[in-house]
């Protein structure tokens, strides 16, 4: 921290690198050893097909205006209850 001589304001810088490096090692720590990136992404999707599958026709138009809106992602075939 230091003061500009012809200012009264303080200047304050911080390197948060060896914050970020903490951090993440703290996630990895954190993580069990059989983690598996891909079949946590699968068993969301799965999730994702379970909650949209078997829509009634109000519910189906609901999602199809969310969609549109582009508050939830498209999903490819199959995804979403037709």
């Amino acid at each position: 921290m230091s003061q500009d001589s012809n200012s009264a304001h303080v200047i304050f810088e911080i390197d948060l690198t060896l914050e970020e490096t903490r951090r993440r090692a703290a996630v990895m720590a954190a993580l069990e050893p059989g983690w598996d990136p891909p079949a946590v992404m699968r068993g969301e999707e799965e999730a994702y097909d379970l909650l949209y599958s078997g829509l009634d026709e109000r519910q189906q138009e609901t999602y199809d205006m969310l969609v549109d809106a582009g508050v939830l992602p498209r999903r490819g075939p199959g995804h979403a209850a037709a």
